[in-house]
């Protein structure tokens, strides 16, 4: 495993646009237009973006797995971050969607720990056509070793029913539910309370 650098961000937004074209939780927020996946593409930027400033973004050895790890007390407002929530804005998820977008960010952050600075994993994907041949789990025991290492709990969310039997088999539990007209599950490593 090893840290993304600027060079890898097509790389890290292809595998991610591949695998987030019909993601509910994506798809809350990008217009169904023309342009939908152009909108998904500028919010993988986006996100790509933010996490090279206040996180870090891993890459698997073959080159085939990404995560997007977000350090969210290292988020700070600067000139560039507001840049790129403009992009965002106007070629992502639209204007209408402004006010939907923070909702729900404050509404999930809500449930994180207070106190505790967590490894937030934004975004995990393993290119489409090699899903299901344990690149995923593999490339999840390092994210936990990274995240054990730096003594920061794990918190992510998904919207992929499917995905939940594989993050329960890697050591994660649900610990809420949310209903944003479809269901979002909160998850989190069943070993934090050990970090």
């Amino acid at each position: 495993m090893r840290i993304a650098g600027i060079n890898d961000k097509e790389l890290v937004v292809n595998i991610l646009l591949g695998s987030f074209l019909e993601n509910k939780s994506v798809n809350y927020l990008i217009p169904n237009d023309k342009n939908r996946i152009d909108r998904i593409r500028a919010l993988m930027e986006y996100s790509f973006n933010v996490c090279s400033s206040s996180g870090k973004i891993l890459i698997d050895d073959s080159n085939s797995a990404v995560a997007l790890v977000s350090f969210p007390e290292r988020k700070k407002t600067t000139l560039r971050g507001i840049l790129w929530e403009a992009a965002l804005v106007l070629n992502g998820i639209g204007v209408g969607n402004i006010s939907k977008a923070m909702n729900r960010e404050k509404a999930i952050s809500e449930n994180y720990p207070t106190g505790v600075d967590i490894y937030y994993l934004w975004f995990l994907a393993v290119t489409k056509k090699l899903q299901g041949q344990g690149i995923g789990s593999q490339f999840m025991d390092q994210i936990k070793q990274d995240a054990k290492q730096l003594g920061r709990p794990i918190y992510l969310e998904t919207s992929t029913e499917q995905n939940l039997p594989f993050y329960e088999r890697v050591g994660f539990e649900t610990y809420k539910v949310m209903d944003f007209g479809y269901k979002l599950y909160l998850i989190k490593n069943k070993a934090d309370v050990d970090w």
